[in-house]
């Protein structure tokens, strides 16, 4: 509870007025139906009307308080919850924004949306429902025992034998409920990762006519999310009959004995009445009770999901020994001794015993076969992993001991796999740079060759992309990319096979561009084609995680045969074509 204690501090007032305002709606409920019994045994049996007029008005200012107690104490525990549920989101998506990419890779995407979503939802019902029952319920159950008792003791005997019966219900009911209730959270992760799936690379299933094999695929999640959600509200379904069943036994028990009373005169007929509304009572206060028991049970399963968010701590953050006044100067990187595995009790590292020296202004280019560990390589630069031993250097200081902003505002990388944001053209360029004008970001857009077909939208710059810019071919992404990287003007310039959609000449003339335009800047190209590196200062080759090559184009040619056979398989293919 420590943990949540943050989150209701600023809704302190609320927290405490809702459930207040609900004891003013329980005290009304308790009185009426006693202020009922003595209009039924002094006015109407003795025929006073204004007896009646009189205890009736009475009723009616009650009334209108329950009302004012009911509206109260409804807008203040939603004002409570949802407050609570707002913060309790915003930290969790801050902790998952801090998160690595060793970090992200334990859940999946859909995980991480149901947590933030369904997950905090069923925590903001469990205390939306508390804060409205949770004095309600045992202020109505305590206040219609202490009357049931004062109008008749030996009826309210039945009572306290239907109580411990309902308690055991309840309990049997959450202890069956609770893993159920987990379970059909992890269901919805399921689903909620194949709908994101399928609606991310609708293009892909459309092309590969997969509609049949995607909708199978989502009958089948959609199934098990059924069978889960049935089996934890069939807990649910079955409470309620059997409460019900309690409730209207217990009712009858009453008016049957109650009803004898009447008749042998010891018991009038206005307290019979009102004791069947106490009954009522006391059975619909444990029926809230049960209510907020089996919400909880849900409500926790929730909670520690949303705690595993919470208390997952990044396997990469700011060093103590970290230097915040430090900044990338002048880009040289080197590598000395890196071994990199993914999972950390595998035999075989991604990357092993890489040592390597890139001196500042360099242009770097990285070429291997797939799966060689070129892309893990780099992203050691900005801390994106970090290796499982050896060091990486920035300007000859160890990459941890810069502050990851400082080390990352240093780094421009343009992934393998292209990402852009929903929104305008100059909005996601305006990554690179949020303060840039008009002009600068034009002259970006040229060298990166991306000006000419921005310029032939209607709209232009302030074109719409859409969710992950799905109105753009892969040529044109790749060249907003570079953009919006070079927008940035970096120290390091790290290009993960982001011209592989383009052609040959365009790709020539970024070349130049980048060249040109960022002179000072470490360019590090990794690339498929040789021909996008072979003018390269230094050309590093991969195979299985291990550097078999590093000098010029030239120098490679004489003394490397893994490149050479790269070289020559691809200007044979070219012959052929």
């Amino acid at each position: 509870m420590k943990r949540y204690g943050k989150y209701i501090r600023p809704y302190l007032f609320s927290f405490i007025v809702g459930p207040l305002l609900m004891i003013v709606e329980v005290l009304g409920e308790i009185v009426l139906p006693k202020l009922m019994a003595e209009i039924i045994n002094k006015g109407v049996a003795e025929r006073n009307v204004p007896y009646i007029i009189n205890v009736g008005i009475v009723m009616v200012i009650f009334a209108f308080m329950m009302m004012a107690g009911g509206i109260g104490g409804a807008y203040f525990g939603a004002k409570a919850s949802i407050g609570f549920a707002a913060d309790l989101r915003k930290d969790a998506f801050s902790n998952i924004q801090k998160f690595s990419f060793s970090n992200i890779d334990k859940y999946s995407t859909g995980s991480l949306v149901t947590r933030i979503t369904n997950d905090v939802t069923q925590v903001q019902n469990l205390i939306n429902m508390m804060l409205r029952m949770m004095l309600r319920a045992p202020g109505m159950l305590i206040g219609a025992v202490i009357m049931a008792f004062t109008i008749n003791a030996s009826l309210a005997k039945i009572i306290v034998f239907i109580i411990p019966v309902l308690v055991c219900v309840v309990a049997v009911v959450l202890k069956i409920g609770f893993p159920r209730f987990k379970a059909l959270q992890n269901k919805i992760d399921g689903l909620n990762s194949n709908i994101r799936e399928s609606l991310t690379n609708v293009r892909v299933i459309k092309s590969f006519v997969r509609d049949d094999y995607e909708q199978k695929k989502f009958e089948a999640n959609n199934e098990d999310l059924k069978d889960a959600a049935l089996s934890a509200f069939r807990v649910m379904i079955t409470t309620w009959p059997l409460m019900g069943l309690a409730m209207n036994a217990t009712t009858l028990a009453v008016v049957w004995y109650g009803g004898n009373q009447v008749i042998a005169g010891t018991m009038q007929i206005g307290d019979l009445t009102a004791f069947i509304t106490y009954v009522t009572q006391i059975l619909f206060a444990l029926l809230m009770t049960s209510m907020i028991i089996l919400q909880s049970s849900r409500a926790v399963a929730s909670a520690k999901r949303i705690n595993e968010v919470l208390d997952e701590k990044t396997d990469i953050d700011d060093a103590e020994a970290a230097r915040p006044d430090k900044v990338v100067e002048s880009g040289s990187i080197e590598f000395r001794n890196v071994k990199f595995r993914y999972y950390k009790n595998s035999q075989d590292p991604v990357l092993d015993d890489i040592s390597l020296k890139i001196n500042s202004g360099e242009t770097v280019g990285i070429i291997g076969s797939t799966g060689s560990g070129k892309s893990t390589l780099v992203q050691l630069i900005p801390r994106l992993y970090d290796p499982d031993e050896g060091e990486v250097f920035v300007d000859g200081v160890n990459v941890k001991d810069y502050s990851l902003n400082n080390l990352r505002e240093g780094v421009s990388m343009v992934l393998q796999k292209n990402v852009l944001f929903s929104g305008s053209i100059i909005e996601n360029l305006q990554w690179g740079d949020e303060f840039a004008d008009t002009e600068t970001i034009e002259a970006a857009a040229k060298m990166a060759e991306a000006h000419g077909f921005v310029t032939s939208f209607a709209e232009g710059y302030e074109t719409d992309l859409g969710q992950g810019g799905v109105n753009v071919s892969g040529g044109q992404k790749q060249r907003l990319c570079i953009a919006r990287a070079m927008l940035k003007k970096p120290k390091i310039l790290i290009l993960d096979d982001s011209t592989s959609a383009v052609d040959t000449a365009t790709e020539a003339k970024i070349r130049a561009s980048l060249k040109s335009s960022l002179p000072d800047a470490t360019k590090i190209i990794i690339a498929q084609r040789i021909s996008s590196i072979i003018e390269a200062d230094k050309i590093a080759v991969i195979d299985d995680g291990r550097i078999v090559g590093w000098g010029s184009h030239a120098e490679l040619m004489e003394a490397c045969e893994a490149y050479k056979e790269i070289y020559y398989s691809q200007m044979d293919k070219e012959v052929g074509a």
